[in-house]
């Protein structure tokens, strides 16, 4: 079993945190992986994507091919958008509902109308769903959550022993706050 994954944002919105989690539970699984990170401008509301592919045999290339994602994870929901070519026809779009307006003017209607206008499309709002919860820096796990029903190569629980194992150097409410906001994502992902 093999899963291509792109994981998209702007600086600052954590993708990176993501990759590291799956990471860490694809290792622990003892799965291949391979990762390519673009870090754009490298400053907070610059494009951010990490390719990840995840595979129970030899994985021969760090980058995934175009056409072949079998899901694309995005934090910003024009950064996307910008992914769509690399996702394969039966791939899954799970992305944030909640833009990052790093340019004015921000299309998002248009950006909304082309998401909505495509089949596996699911759009979290991560802003209400972190405001209504108190976990504003948790967004990221909220979304991570979400698309757990989706990746297939890994399961939940192992999802969540890699955010106790990569947060458990900030401290114990740090887990629990982004093991509550991975819990969200969840039950928001089981009602889709």
């Amino acid at each position: 079993m093999k899963r291509d994954i792109i994981l998209s944002g702007v600086g600052g919105q954590g993708i990176l945190s993501i990759a590291t989690i799956i990471g860490d539970a694809a290792t622990r699984a003892g799965l291949n992986l391979r990762q390519a990170e673009v870090h754009g401008m490298s400053q907070r509301g610059g494009e951010v994507e990490s390719g990840l592919r995840l595979s129970d045999s030899e994985i021969y290339s760090d980058l995934v091919p175009v056409g072949s994602a079998d899901i694309i994870l995005s934090m910003e929901p024009m950064e996307a958008l910008r992914y769509l070519p690399f996702l394969h026809k039966d791939g899954y779009v799970i992305t944030s509902s909640s833009p990052f307006r790093n340019i004015e003017p921000y299309p998002e209607e248009k950006v909304m109308e082309v998401l909505g206008s495509m089949d596996n499309v699911v759009t979290v709002d991560l802003g209400k769903i972190t405001k209504e919860n108190s976990m504003p820096k948790s967004a990221n796990m909220v979304l991570l959550g979400a698309a757990a029903g989706y990746l297939g190569i890994l399961s939940a629980e192992q999802l969540m022993e890699s955010i106790r194992n990569v947060f458990a150097p900030k401290g114990d409410g740090i887990v629990d706050m982004n093991l509550k906001a991975f819990g969200k994502g969840q039950e928001y992902g089981r009602r889709q």
